[in-house]
């Protein structure tokens, strides 16, 4: 099937950063989102990229235009119903992810919509059963931000069929100029089952006190040549992300070193969550 009409449910930094890329691609897109206050964030957002985008010149105006007008934005769900594939991009809350499906389930009209779900962590057959169609729920998880990153995890559960993962990741590579990879039906797939734990471990040893910020960041980089340290990374992505991964995997695997480490928890509970509150590990304010 072709896919021309996409739906986003989330328009943070993450849904906005995948209808983006649909606009781009030349998709109808559909950002629906909880609130009035939330759409007109989502538009900010949007608009404020493109709008770099143009100044950059990774754009020209044309494009710049056309794209903004593939965006449409609402705050019913229902809007969606006519979507040839819908992308969920809401926290990672299990329960709101299957309230979600559930309702898309019932509002999709399209006997062969493709219901996608960008979770980091959460197994995608726990999400397909809330459906009535669990063979066209698929994972499709992009990176932050998801406009640059060039990667994609295409994570098929056992229901789902070879027709939607062959759409959905030809649809990744051919529209949306994306890498995609084939990925395991497991807490943390391919990129964050090696990722977070190293994360979580970079904030473990910052906590314990056996080593400055400063000197765990530069050592990863300077040492082992990672663009970033582990601690800057992690407030770039978000501490809560950060947290809520970690809660999946050590829940799925239960082994400690996915546990959350004492200093992220407690972070995360003063909402203190890197660069999108102005202070995480660092200090953005300034």
């Amino acid at each position: 099937m072709a896919i021309e009409t996409v739906g986003l449910v989330g328009g943070g930094q993450m849904g906005a950063g995948i209808a983006e890329l649909a606009a781009k691609a030349g998709c109808k897109v559909i950002v629906r989102e909880i609130s009035a206050e939330a759409v007109e964030g989502a538009q900010k957002r949007l608009e404020g990229s493109f709008g770099k985008a143009l100044s950059r010149e990774k754009i020209d105006q044309a494009g710049h235009d056309a794209a903004l007008a593939n965006l449409n934005y609402t705050t019913d769900l229902a809007d969606l119903a006519d979507c040839d594939l819908v992308v969920e991009a809401v926290v990672e809350s299990p329960e709101l992810k299957h309230e979600i499906f559930k309702a898309l389930d019932e509002i999709c009209t399209k006997p062969d919509v493709i219901f996608a779900s960008n979770t980091s962590s959460i197994p995608i057959a726990s999400i397909a059963v809330s459906t009535t169609r669990p063979e066209n729920v698929v994972g499709l998880h992009f990176f932050n931000p998801a406009p640059v990153m060039k990667l994609v995890e295409v994570i098929p559960s056992i229901l789902t069929s070879d027709s939607v993962v062959d759409t959905v990741r030809t649809f990744a590579a051919d529209r949306l100029g994306k890498e995609p990879v084939i990925a395991p039906d497991r807490s943390g797939f391919i990129v964050n089952y090696l990722l977070v734990p190293y994360l979580v471990q970079a904030i473990r040893l910052l906590g314990d006190g056996h080593a400055t910020k400063e000197d765990i960041d530069n050592g990863m980089m300077m040492g082992c040549g990672h663009p970033m340290g582990p601690l800057a990374l992690s407030d770039m992505i978000g501490l809560d992300t950060i947290h809520h991964v970690a809660v999946a995997m050590f829940e799925e695997y239960k082994e400690q070193i996915y546990a959350p480490p004492p200093l992220l928890s407690r972070m995360v509970e003063g909402g203190l969550l890197g660069r999108k509150t102005g202070r995480g590990i660092y200090d953005y304010s300034s």
